[in-house]
């Protein structure tokens, strides 16, 4: 064993171990290798063993030009078209997906998670603020691929190519609404302020001095399909109307039911509209109602039978009902067991941006959604990583790995990521919060972020055009570059950081400097069980300001135990710290680990700025 990972060390530090020092460093060693560790087969790996790329497919790769209206006539406001528009289709398809597969394994990748590719609504927006549905949540049906990605056909292929590679894919879903297409008339879209429940109750219309309506309904906290189907009239807070055109748009058919809607206007994200509001005025299901329950987990069920996927990202599952989730999880999980499925992952968006784990744990705890997308994990990343807050903010941050369902334990499953689709790009977090550091101090600073990610618990996400120096100006549409040569102003002005590219050009370079890092540092988790399924223990922090972290993490099942180090601060640091005593030698996976220990339960660590490393802590039984 000791020989293996002595192995993989050489090959990560080929002449110069990989520090995360600032450009100009020797890149060498974050090169993949084709010596690097095998990838266990999909049924043996867990959760743990996964490392994540999410792709919108629209800004990755044009495999079929001739998709790219979606097979619809007329103009961009018709068919979502307009390549200049960052807020338009601009060609991505799942054959192009398909196509550039080498390139995302060639990272280290396992699995593939991508942007929703139902098929979606062209356009919608009131005037002057129209946009598309390149992004894939706003569904009219849940059983076709977009006509803009290819067909359902082209899916399979995209699938049982991942598959023949050892890659897993992971689905994103939604549950808590579909696309607009239900308006009030009551007036303008822009009105609909979110009428409560107590204020316009089920069982008046317009208010608790109106018109009796749904006689018998006994509140939609009663499951019973019996007490559902007297809540036949939904006006009770807006009158629901449905333009001739789309009566029939959505499929399967039941979701053109107007009564499974919850019809109280939009969402102001705070109470009781947080679950009952429509998103931004997309149509919100009642999901409290038994037929969507079924009606869901027989649609996602189905692409499980259909065509083995591998896991589900859930889209704004803090706005959905607990008691949903507690049915649709065992249904679903139990679906993909039937498939001979084996570790289905299943996690949901709970959005927030805060350096903690509470509102996570409370929501899984509630729910019982068996893990979440690690929204505390990429912002006390962003905060430690560009230095705008010292190392004891992470430390803190992985000691509330215990409040989870489950424990620590459950945290090694969460995927952790930097930056995403939705917030905005980790570098560009990284370069405002740094106060706009000179390019080499932003790509240290940038490889410092991955390298916490990788060596730290979690299952790591990469979010598409991160490993070619993607910086974006902001968040949601001015995140979603192109990876093909893009014709978006907005995108073309900046430079990228790590290259002299800018997304005016391809970049599918796997000589970029962030690529390879990402490569190395996966190989390195692919080989050792404790980066993968270690638990935590912070052995040491810089208490205020910048500085040391380091994480001992402890895989019971093997023995292994690995030491994972980071420097923030700008300057070199030496400190002597304690590790377990079981530990009699060390060898190094990533980086400028001790030669020796310094005494029985202590090494002295030495880092560069902006340095980090992983040594693994041998013992003799």
């Amino acid at each position: 064993m000791r020989r293996i990972f002595a192995n993989l060390a050489a090959v990560l530090c080929a002449g110069t171990c990989m520090t995360g020092a600032i450009a100009g460093a020797p890149l060498a060693a974050q090169a993949p290798s084709a010596t690097a560790p095998a990838v266990p087969p999909i049924a043996e790996r867990g959760l743990e063993d996964e490392i994540i790329y999410f792709v919108l497919p629209d800004r990755f790769a044009n495999g079929d030009p001739k998709n790219d209206q979606g097979g619809l006539k007329g103009g961009a406001f018709q068919h979502g078209f307009d390549p200049t528009h960052k807020g338009f289709y601009h060609g991505g398809d799942l054959k192009g997906l398909t196509a550039k597969l080498d390139y995302i394994q060639g990272m280290g990748v396992t699995a593939i998670w991508f942007a929703p590719i139902f098929k979606n609504k062209p356009v919608q927006g009131l005037p002057g603020q129209e946009s598309a549905g390149y992004h894939g949540y706003w569904v009219t049906d849940f059983t076709q691929v977009d006509p803009h990605f290819g067909t359902n056909a082209e899916f399979k292929a995209f699938v049982d190519a991942a598959h023949a590679r050892g890659m897993k894919v992971y689905m994103d879903i939604i549950i808590n609404h579909t696309a607009d297409v239900i308006g009030y008339a009551e007036g303008e879209a822009n009105a609909y302020r979110y009428r409560s429940k107590g204020e316009y109750p089920f069982s008046r219309r317009g208010g608790p001095e109106g018109k009796p309506i749904n006689e018998g309904f006994a509140g939609d906290d009663n499951p019973d399909p019996a007490n559902w189907a007297r809540l036949a009239d939904p006006s009770f807070a807006y009158t629901p109307v449905v333009t001739e055109a789309e009566k029939d748009v959505k499929v399967p058919a039941w979701l053109n039911d107007v009564t499974l809607y919850h019809n109280r206007g939009n969402s102001h994200w705070v109470g009781e509209s947080s679950l009952y509001g429509d998103f931004a005025g997309l149509d919100d299901l009642a999901t409290e109602n038994p037929r969507v329950i079924s009606g869901m987990i027989e649609i996602f069920g189905q692409w499980i039978d259909d065509y083995g996927i591998d896991g589900y990202r859930i889209d704004t599952a803090k706005h959905v009902n607990p008691e949903f989730w507690q049915a649709f999880t065992p249904a679903i999980l139990k679906r993909a067991e039937a498939k001979g499925i084996k570790h289905f992952h299943i996690f949901g968006e709970i959005a927030y941006e805060e350096p903690t784990a509470t509102l996570a744990a409370q929501v899984m705890a509630q729910s019982g959604l068996p893990y979440a997308l690690d929204m505390g994990f990429a912002k006390a990343a962003q905060l430690v990583a560009s230095g705008k807050a010292g190392p004891r903010l992470m430390a803190e941050f992985l000691d509330q790995d215990a409040i989870y369902p489950g424990g620590a334990k459950t945290a090694l499953g969460l995927p952790t990521f930097l930056g995403n689709h939705d917030f905005g790009r980790f570098s560009m977090f990284v370069a405002q919060m740094s106060g706009n550091a000179d390019e080499g101090t932003l790509l240290a600073r940038v490889k410092l972020g991955h390298a916490m990610m990788f060596l730290l618990r979690g299952v790591p996400t990469v979010y598409y055009g991160d490993e070619q120096g993607f910086i974006s100006d902001g968040n949601d549409q001015l995140a979603r570059e192109d990876m093909f040569p893009s014709r978006v102003p907005a995108y073309n002005d900046n430079d990228l950081i790590g290259s002299d590219a800018t997304t005016a050009a391809d970049n599918f370079d796997p000589a970029h400097p962030l690529y390879r890092q990402i490569a190395a540092l996966s190989a390195a988790r692919t080989a050792a069980p404790a980066l993968r399924r270690g638990l935590t223990t912070v052995r040491a922090f810089t208490e205020e300001g910048p500085g040391l972290l380091a994480v001992e993490r402890h895989d019971p099942e093997t023995g292994q135990r690995i030491l994972a180090l980071f420097n923030t601060g700008e300057s070199p640091l030496s400190r002597s710290i304690e590790v377990s005593y079981r530990a009699s030698r060390i060898t190094p996976l990533v980086g400028p680990c001790p030669a020796a220990l310094a005494a029985p339960g202590s090494v002295t660590v030495t880092l560069p700025a902006f340095g980090f490393a992983a040594c693994i802590l041998e013992s003799d039984d």
